[in-house]
């Protein structure tokens, strides 16, 4: 291994391959590698992220060190303000954005409308389209987009006030403000902003005091002529429980979406990341990896990430053999999709129901509530059309689930209670799969 930079990033692909996109980007995504003495590993974050990261995220840390290295280490994390090294190690990372730039993004025909709304943004921030709103399925590449822009408004304009941020990091951070009572730093801190760029916004919603702040952040900054750029994984129009005045403003400037990338992308993008890794691959192996994974960017680049370890930890020729071991673990690691029958039995466990009601033609108040519930939970994790779903409820109409949709969407803005169970619902039947 020739340098600490070059085993944190084996790390960060173990980890980027083992979590969830969004807590690898929130929790885990910006730490910062500072040291690697006499088996202490030292990594800098911030205080706020600091103390969640050691609470929930410290075995799995010490795990992904321990497989990359073959022997256990110590993790000590520190503030910026703890060490010249680790305040400059964390200024240069804020500055590169992961060298997600737009010189590095791929373009394809898949994202080629995106993409130039984004370079258009960075060009003439507060200008252009206020707000720019990206939307696609997870894995697209909206993060690297966010980063392009912010990198190119940073790039022309070194004194802008950037700040690029997550959904579920705004709220957590609005929580902890609360909390300490410091909501007017909160708020100075993001109505001050030239550029305001949120990753899956979509967290924000059915939060009633998340979307109040981020209401009253977004009037001021637009109001200005400061930029906006929001990504999502659905458009505004689609996420149920955003309050309408934001829904309405979402859609103020203008939507672009990412689909998935076809084959000559998807090659594209592995040579790309194979030659950043200083990594050769046959055209065959290049091909094979497009072939094998098709909806994800992320997936590309991890199979040439554990193709690139494998080179490193183990001296493995990157020929076809290792490029299908990989292909191997990433495929592993996918869920099969969730199914009706699943979050119904969910549904009706929560709510210690007979799961044949919920498909039933009963009509009475409790039985109503838990098909509007399974419905609702069925259309927000499979995407699935109301006509498909009002099928797989006893054949009944579009109309029905649409009603029922918009009632849950009424409920959930209202009731605090409601939405705390119907998100245990969710991820227990995400957790199920």
């Amino acid at each position: 291994m020739d340098s600490f930079g070059e085993l944190w990033g084996l790390v960060t692909a173990e980890l980027e391959s083992e979590l969830s996109e969004v807590i690898y980007n929130v929790w885990i995504k910006e730490l910062v590698p500072v040291s690697f003495d006499d088996g202490v590993v030292t990594l800098a974050i911030g205080e706020f992220k600091r103390k969640i990261v050691e609470q929930k995220f410290s075995e799995v840390l010490h795990g992904a060190f321990e497989r990359t290295l073959g022997f256990p280490v110590s993790i000590d994390l520190v503030e910026p303000e703890g060490s010249e090294s680790a305040r400059e190690a964390l200024k240069d990372k804020k500055l590169q954005s992961d060298d997600n730039t737009f010189d590095t993004f791929v373009i394809g025909s898949s994202n080629k409308f995106a993409h130039a709304a984004a370079l258009a943004v960075a060009a003439n921030p507060g200008g252009a389209y206020n707000p720019l709103f990206i939307y696609g399925r997870s894995g697209l590449g909206k993060t690297h987009l966010l980063c392009a822009v912010a990198n190119e408004i940073r790039q022309n304009n070194p004194g802008a006030n950037i700040i690029l941020t997550h959904g579920e990091e705004f709220t957590n951070e609005l929580v902890y403000c609360i909390a300490q009572k410091t909501m007017k730093q909160f708020q100075n801190k993001y109505r001050s902003a030239d550029v305001l760029l949120m990753d899956d916004v979509q967290f924000i919603a059915g939060r009633e005091r998340t979307q109040e702040e981020f209401f009253h952040t977004f009037n001021t900054l637009t109001q200005d002529g400061r930029q906006v750029v929001l990504t999502s994984d659905k458009p505004p129009k689609d996420i149920l429980t955003l309050e309408e005045r934001l829904r309405t403003r979402f859609e103020w400037g203008l939507i672009a979406d990412i689909q998935p990338p076809d084959i000559e992308t998807r090659m594209a993008i592995i040579q790309q990341k194979a030659d950043l890794l200083e990594l050769e691959l046959r055209d065959d192996v290049v091909h094979f990896i497009a072939d094998k994974l098709k909806n994800n960017i992320r997936q590309l680049e991890g199979a040439v990430k554990k193709i690139k370890a494998m080179e490193s930890l183990h001296g493995a020729t990157p020929n076809m053999t290792t490029a299908q071991t990989a292909i191997k673990d990433i495929l592993s690691e996918e869920k099969p999709p969730v199914t009706i029958d699943e979050v119904i039995t969910e549904v009706a466990r929560t709510y210690g129901a007979d799961p044949a009601d919920i498909r039933s033609k009963k009509r009475d108040a409790q039985t109503s509530r838990m098909r509007q519930i399974s419905m609702y939970v069925v259309s927000e994790i499979t995407g699935m059309s109301t006509k498909a779903i009002g099928l797989d409820f006893g054949g009944r109409d579009h109309s029905t689930v649409v009603y029922a949709l918009q009632e849950m969407k009424r409920l959930l803005a209202k009731d605090s209670s409601l939405r705390a169970t119907v998100s245990d619902i969710i991820k227990n039947v995400q957790k199920s799969d």
